[in-house]
């Protein structure tokens, strides 16, 4: 029955991970179409196409990651990773909706310095508790500093 009740947790945390997932989905599905065509963008932006299928693969690993941290610890043991992982999430959903939703690139960019150090953090500590949710979580912070010396590129280019 143990066995059973971990893979449903899994279950649950990618579909906490993916629930956030479609609420930046939500908010930039509209936007996408409608007012980022109008931003000025520097020439290393990424197609459009990508940017799905990246999302997509991180959220699965991220959830993933929590949910081997959360096998080896317990969820007592596990409550500052799982602390962590729920904050960087909210500050990823966060971004979504700054950036895409209220077309505030200003202040997404200070939220996406906050997730940087949320990311970092929780990977440091992801990786103390079995080093492969660190690695997991490695992808994510580079996606993550990409998009971080992008949003900083779209605020200096549309400020």
């Amino acid at each position: 029955m143990k066995n059973t009740g971990t893979w449903l947790l899994l279950g649950g945390f990618l579909l906490v991970t993916f629930g956030v997932a479609a609420i930046g989905g939500a908010v930039t599905g509209p936007a996408v179409r409608d007012w980022y065509p109008s931003v000025i963008k520097p020439s290393w932006t990424p197609p459009g196409w990508l940017f799905g299928p990246v999302w997509t693969l991180l959220y699965a690993m991220m959830a993933v990651a929590v949910w081997l941290v959360w096998r080896k610890l317990g969820w007592q043991g596990a409550k500052v990773a799982l602390i962590l992982f729920a904050v960087q999430l909210l500050l990823n959903s966060a971004w979504s909706i700054l950036f895409f939703g209220l077309h505030r690139i200003d202040l997404a960019l200070i939220d996406i310095g906050l997730l940087l150090a949320a990311i970092v953090a929780t990977t440091v500590v992801f990786w103390k508790a079995t080093p492969i949710a660190g690695i997991l979580f490695l992808p994510y912070l580079a996606w993550v500093s990409f998009a971080s010396a992008l949003n900083f590129a779209l605020w200096r280019l549309n400020g």
